[in-house]
């Protein structure tokens, strides 16, 4: 269970963009626990809308055809939604970019079949144009 880098939804594949939605239905109905994403929970509600409108927002440009919000709906409600792009900011940082770039690299290069080259080549430009750099923080 993962939720990828916010800034890095556009760059998915499509069934990377489709698991991310249906792991955001699971988080909805059950709350799940996983080392992955249990970060999110230090963070109020709204932080998850926010991320959940970037998934919305892609699968829609994408053309993808949502069947039902009703999970989503339950889980928001009376959640004041802000207007921020940035969710997440002391985990979705650099270093957490450089781990979804090369967990979406190893995809690519041992041929995920709905993640083509010019795919990968816009994610990689992303990539390299944002300049990340690698915090190695040892605790």
């Amino acid at each position: 269970m993962r939720l990828w880098h916010f800034e890095l939804i556009p760059y998915l594949p499509k069934s990377q963009l489709l698991a991310q939605w249906r792991e955001l239905n699971s988080i909805y109905a059950k709350e799940d626990r996983h080392v992955l994403i249990n970060y999110i929970y230090e963070y109020p509600k709204s932080e998850l809308s926010i991320y959940t409108a970037l998934v919305l927002e892609e699968m829609k440009k994408r053309g993808v055809n949502i069947r039902t919000v009703d999970k989503m709906n339950r889980y928001f409600e009376g959640v004041d939604v802000l207007e921020n792009d940035t969710p997440y900011k002391r985990h979705h940082n650099d270093d957490y970019l450089t781990i979804c770039y090369y967990n979406l690299y190893e995809k690519f290069i041992r041929g995920q079949k709905d993640f083509s080259k010019q795919q990968f080549e816009a994610l990689d430009a992303f990539y390299k144009q944002r300049g990340t750099q690698i915090e190695k923080t040892l605790t």
